[in-house]
């Protein structure tokens, strides 16, 4: 199985975007998902988003692969950044008003 998030990833390398948007259905990615301590997340270094996943925050088949697309990209190459956003907030994200942003560590 071919996983959206991580072939648009792929796809974005390979353009040499500055920038990949992950468009879903909550404007901003959280810990702790729908639990008394639930954060969302800003800005976050892919360090960070990685010990997130680690930690089992995301869920498989969700924001899971979303999360993973987003380090890769991040790391890929210097000064890149992934915004994870709903798609109604896509303008507000890559203008830097809502939305987690990955940036490499």
């Amino acid at each position: 199985m071919i996983d959206k998030d991580l072939a648009s990833e792929k796809l974005a390398e390979d353009l040499d975007a500055d920038i990949l948007l992950i468009l879903t259905a909550v404007e901003k990615v959280y810990i702790n998902y729908k639990k008394p301590d639930e954060k969302a997340l800003d800005v976050i270094s892919s360090d960070e988003a990685q010990r997130y996943l680690d930690e089992g925050h995301f869920a498989p088949g969700s924001m899971m692969p979303k999360v993973k697309a987003a380090i890769r990209f991040a790391r890929s190459r210097k000064g890149r950044r992934a915004i994870i956003t709903s798609l109604e907030k896509a303008y507000d994200a890559l203008s830097g008003k809502t939305g987690t942003v990955v940036v490499d560590a």
